[in-house]
């Protein structure tokens, strides 16, 4: 079942559906969403452009609306360069981890935090214990919120036409201590957002060559867990960017 809207149905299946524009424009912003690592140097998010794209992503769901989000804006440019140093400290980590594949990672560009237009950092929040509802057997649950969070600022950037580079290679503890975070709040993310030269038709992994998306049908089973098969070449290691 290829995820394309090429092959989109009008027909709707509920009275309550938006109209056939408004869904294909939905699957749109799905299937065209990128992970950006190249922005236009100098370039600005208009503030209301930016109130819409954290509104967007305050409206996620949220176990028990615990809503466990913090959005840290950088707008210290000293601050900005702390962040970036942090990142480069942990490249030559993730590149022996990689072993056979660390000097082909280190070629790769994996983030925009000095060229893009904002900065945002997004945290899990403190005093996350006290809630409950939804987490007493899965306390990750709070993290799969703030994805949630994320993936909404993401598509609702992508509607704009701004792109969003999410950003994982870092240490949680520095970078908490440098935002000065409570010792119970931890960053998950550093997302990178702004005009982009261009919105690339794949992935960047795999027009660098790294690796390669799997198809739907790898991924989904009836009734019971099926072990399909893994029709991509063997990985030493995964860096994020879809």
């Amino acid at each position: 079942m290829p995820f394309s809207p090429g092959e989109y149905s009008d027909g709707a299946v509920s009275e309550h559906a938006f109209s056939s524009q408004d869904r294909r424009v939905v699957y749109r912003v799905i299937a065209e969403r990128r992970d950006m690592r190249r922005f236009v140097p100098g370039s600005v998010v208009p503030e209301e452009v930016l109130a819409r794209l954290l509104q967007a992503a305050h409206a996620a769901p949220s176990v028990g609306l615990m809503q466990p989000w913090r959005f840290i804006r950088i707008t210290d440019d000293a601050v900005r360069r702390s962040i970036h140093a942090l990142v480069d400290e942990e490249r030559p980590r993730t590149a022996a981890a990689l072993g056979p594949r660390g000097a082909e990672f280190l070629r790769l560009k994996v983030e925009g935090i000095l060229e893009c237009a904002e900065l945002l950092v997004v945290a899990l929040a403190d005093k996350r214990d006290v809630h409950i509802f939804g987490r007493r057997t899965l306390p990750q649950m709070d993290l799969a919120s703030v994805s949630c969070a994320i993936q909404n600022l993401w598509l609702a950037a992508r509607a704009e036409g701004l792109g969003v580079g999410w950003v994982s290679l870092f240490d949680p503890q520095p970078l908490a201590e440098l935002l000065e975070m409570p010792a119970d709040a931890e960053p998950v993310a550093i997302l990178c957002v702004g005009p982009v030269p261009d919105f690339p038709d794949r992935p960047a992994l795999e027009l660098d060559g790294w690796t390669h998306a799997r198809p739907l049908s790898e991924f989904v089973s009836e009734n019971r867990w099926t072990q399909p098969p893994d029709t991509r070449p063997a990985q030493h290691g995964a860096v994020h960017s879809v």
